[in-house]
């Protein structure tokens, strides 16, 4: 890897502009009630690229009275599934026609790869929508044969005003993890990205109103998790809400339903997740695989490896080559294969669990160090001789640190992957077919990749096990989190009731 690599070219990418840092609240973009603003940093150089509108509790109310308002009396919940999913396709129209900034400010705002802004990032989020947009219409309950004299049937109904809580590793995806089944389902939202990465969602927020969504049905107000974020949690007049982010985050926005409304809350938390190898895989794919998996910011990267012995020494030796290979730079450049961390306060976290990985024991094969000359860059690092109770073992690092560990059995790697708080994703690298029944069976994780990693569709339910949360996002079953389930009962004519 070439630690200077970073630079500041930009491949005659041209920054856009920024044309929105004010809360949307209510249809129209306006300052916050206090008139403060904060500044979101572009993490390739530390450098601020724009100050935008700081919300807080009033503003919050302000957004949720709108959402309120939209949801009681206006007309997105009393559209036909069909009139809503035109708009929605509407939306992800102009999604696309805006994917060169889009992705921009993903890069500029998260550090993240222009070239997979463009060819995944933007376009999966206008792909969510055509999806949901296809089930808006599509939403219905049972009739339901009773033991008496009595006729039943169920109705599905959107829940109300719900609040979104957005992380700032993947803004776009997301905020439409979140965003399209809602709209789908007729509710109105109040969406908090996060204080990191506020610049795609007020972008989307602009690119709504001109899809036709009616004011009010979709807020946003930029600001801080104990203020903004914890107001929404705790609105007497927010009915559901959905967070995605750290397990410690997630307790307090239970805690804050439960002693506000008792509002429904969904929960996608942190991950730790396995990757295990059985030795009767090929190395160089193994490798590949697990190079995919582990440098990355995503709650489902696979940081802890478990190689099995019998191809343990040639696989250490290829991923170390392949993370040496890696480059690490401008994520605007399109020969990068890894941007910065989005901000200076995960860049010292990083770097602080990699000091904790040498003091406890573990042994540093490559990387372990910042990397250019100013933003926010980590070298890929790998450790080996990695004890289960290490910190860089249990805790979520959320930076290209892998710890590579080594078993003999299958019944010693089920256990080992399963000696976690967290339970999101597991991965399991084999050409036995019984081998991977056995441990996707038996791995306590919501989503087992065999074979392959990061295969994300729109009809798959993503959502984990343990600490890692509760409430699936994607697929049909993301639809139900914004739904609640009436049942009806009428007596049958002539029955003894009558």
């Amino acid at each position: 890897m070439d630690s200077n690599s970073n630079g500041n070219s930009k491949e005659n990418v041209n920054i856009p502009e920024i044309k929105y840092t004010k809360l949307f609240i209510n249809g129209q973009f306006v300052d916050s009630v206090s008139g403060r603003t904060f500044e979101t940093i572009d993490p390739r150089t530390g450098e601020v690229t724009a100050k935008i509108a700081e919300g807080d509790e009033e503003d919050v109310d302000l957004a949720v009275k709108a959402a309120r308002e939209a949801f009681d009396h206006g007309k997105w919940p009393r559209m036909s599934g069909y009139e809503r999913g035109r708009i929605m396709m509407k939306y992800a129209d102009l999604i696309e026609e805006n994917t060169e900034e889009l992705a921009i400010l993903d890069c500029i705002d998260a550090g993240k790869l222009l070239s997979l802004g463009k060819v995944a990032d933007i376009p999966v989020a206008a792909g969510m929508l055509r999806y949901y947009s296809g089930a808006a219409d599509k939403i219905h309950g049972e009739t339901l044969k009773m033991s008496g004299e009595l006729q039943g049937y169920t109705l599905k109904e959107p829940i109300g005003v719900v609040g979104h809580i957005i992380p700032w590793n993947y803004p776009t995806t997301t905020f439409f993890f979140k965003v399209a089944p809602t709209l789908a389902a007729g509710c109105t939202m109040v969406v908090k990205p996060a204080e990191q990465t506020p610049l795609s969602a007020l972008f989307y927020a602009n690119l709504a109103k001109q899809a036709g969504i009616p004011d009010g049905v979709l807020n946003v107000v930029t600001g801080f998790g104990p203020t903004a974020g914890a107001a929404l949690c705790s609105h007497m007049d927010v009915d559901k809400v959905s967070f995605t982010g750290s397990t410690e985050v997630g307790r307090l926005v239970m805690q804050a339903a439960a002693k506000s409304n008792l509002k429904q809350v969904s929960l996608e938390l942190g991950g730790k997740c396995p990757v295990i190898v059985f030795d009767d895989a090929d190395v160089d794919t193994a490798v590949n695989l697990v190079q995919l998996a582990s440098f990355g910011e995503v709650c489902v990267a696979g940081t802890r490896i478990y190689v099995q012995e019998g191809i343990y020494d040639a696989f250490v030796k290829k991923i170390v080559e392949k993370a040496k290979s890696w480059v690490v730079g401008d994520p605007l450049s399109p020969n990068v294969n890894q941007g910065p961390q989005v901000d200076k306060a995960q860049f010292e976290k990083v770097l602080k669990y990699i000091e904790y990985g040498k003091t406890e024991g573990a042994t540093l094969l490559t990387g372990g160090k910042a990397c250019g000359e100013k933003g926010y860059y980590i070298e890929p690092t790998i450790f080996t001789d990695v004890k289960e109770d290490m910190k860089i073992a249990q805790d979520e690092i959320f930076g290209p640190v892998m710890s590579l560990m080594k078993f003999k059995t299958i019944e010693e790697a089920i256990e080992k992957a399963n000696n976690t708080r967290y339970g999101l994703a597991a991965g399991i690298i084999t050409n036995n077919i019984n081998t991977a029944n056995r441990v996707s069976r038996s791995v306590r994780a919501g989503l087992i990749w065999i074979n392959c990693y990061f295969a994300f569709d729109n009809d798959l339910p993503f959502g984990g096990y343990k600490m890692s949360g509760f409430g699936k996002d994607l697929g049909l079953d993301a639809i139900d989190k914004y739904l609640n389930v009436k049942s009806v009962v009428t007596p049958i004519y002539g029955s003894p009731w009558h």
